[in-house]
Formats: C-alpha cells, structure tokens, sequence
C-alpha cells in the first residue's frame, strides 16, 4: 500500500530541514529564547525529536522552559548504556582562577538579584564588576593592572556564553541566567572554601626569613 512519503519525495524535507535548524545552533552554543522566539518554539514543537537525535552523540539536552534557555551536554558515563564510553563530543574546559572567582561573584549576585524581586535582567558596569572583584586581591593592587586583568577576565566569560556586552555601551554588561545551570550550589561550596582558604593566605603577613 503506497502512502504519501512513497508519491512525495519532499515529504520528509521539511521535518528534517526544521530538525537541522533547531540542531545546528545547539551544537554551536547556547540557545536563548528571548535572542530568537521563532528558533525556541521549533525546539519546543521538535524537542523529542532532538532528544533522540543527540542521544545518539552521547549528548542530552538541557531544557530551561522558566528561564529561557537550552544547550546540549555530555551524558554522564554512568547514565549511558553503551559498554565503552563514548568519546566527549562537548569537551570540558579548565577554568583558570580569576574566571573562577568572577563566576563564583557573578553568580552569587545574580542569586541576590534574583531575591530582590525586580527586573528579570541581571546588567553591571565594569566598574561594579571591578569593586567585586577587588576585596579578594592584596591592599594596594596596582588599578590599571586590576582593571585590565577584569577586562580580560570577562572576555573570557563571555567567549564561555555567560556574559553578554551591551550593544553601544562596552563596559556594561548582562548576566546570563544560563550561569545558574552550571555554577550550582555544590560548585559554589566547593570554590567558597578554596576561596577562604586564599583570602587567609593574603591576609597573613609573610614570614621571615633567614638570610
């Protein structure tokens, strides 16, 4: 019995031309819904289909319907059935310090924002960006060097999808709320001990020494 996918070659075309349009991009990077609706309501219609599909990379998709966000990541090699682990499609990325600091602060203000109750959008200048970071670093830190460290810094998170600057105003950015699905409390706890035991240490007065 013939059916219209046998006298329509095209049947399939479109699926899979949406398929790809949804895919393409979560490959790339994140997928915010307020950068492109039209985008996230085919995630939506597709989100099945594109959960099947990554599967298959060893990737699952993470769906934030509240906060407007979607990206693919690693399945965990426990949770895969297959019985040799499939190679990282999504590799992981070594932070160094100073972007682990200003994550840490970014998120933590993001959490206090979010108390507040107000606006939806988490924006700051570089210089509140700058007085976060500056009760970790040594009394009489050089400005210029603190500032220029801050400026690479949040370049560097905004290459990692966390930040965005303002289109026309350079030295301020918006917080992406995409930040909460990967510093959680756990990672918080951790670097919040790392970080107490380094403000310890630039606290103490070196030791002497003999000569």
């Amino acid at each position: 019995m013939m059916n219209v996918a046998d006298t329509n070659p095209g049947y399939f075309a479109k699926p899979l031309h949406e398929l790809s349009s949804v895919l393409v991009p979560l490959l790339k990077g994140v997928l915010y819904r307020e950068d492109n609706p039209g985008l996230w309501g085919l995630l939506q219609k597709l989100q099945a289909s594109v959960r099947d599909y990554v599967a298959v990379l060893g990737l699952e998709l993470m769906l934030d319907e509240a906060e407007g966000y979607a990206f693919l990541r690693s399945r965990r090699d426990d949770e895969e059935d297959a019985p040799v682990a499939i190679p990282r499609l999504v590799a992981r990325r070594q932070l160094s310090y100073p972007v682990s600091l200003l994550l840490a602060l970014l998120r933590k203000k993001l959490a206090e924002f979010d108390a507040g109750g107000g606006d939806t959008r988490l924006i700051l200048s570089r210089d509140e960006v700058v007085e976060l970071v500056r009760i970790f670093l040594p009394a009489g830190s050089n400005e210029v060097k603190l500032i220029d460290q801050v400026d690479a810094t949040l370049n560097k998170i905004a290459e990692l999808g966390f930040i965005r600057r303002l289109r026309g105003q350079g030295q301020m950015i918006e917080v992406r709320r995409i930040i909460k699905a990967f510093v959680d409390a756990q990672w918080l706890a951790d670097f919040d001990k790392r970080l107490a035991e380094y403000r310890q240490q630039i606290a103490e007065p070196p030791e002497e020494t003999d000569v």
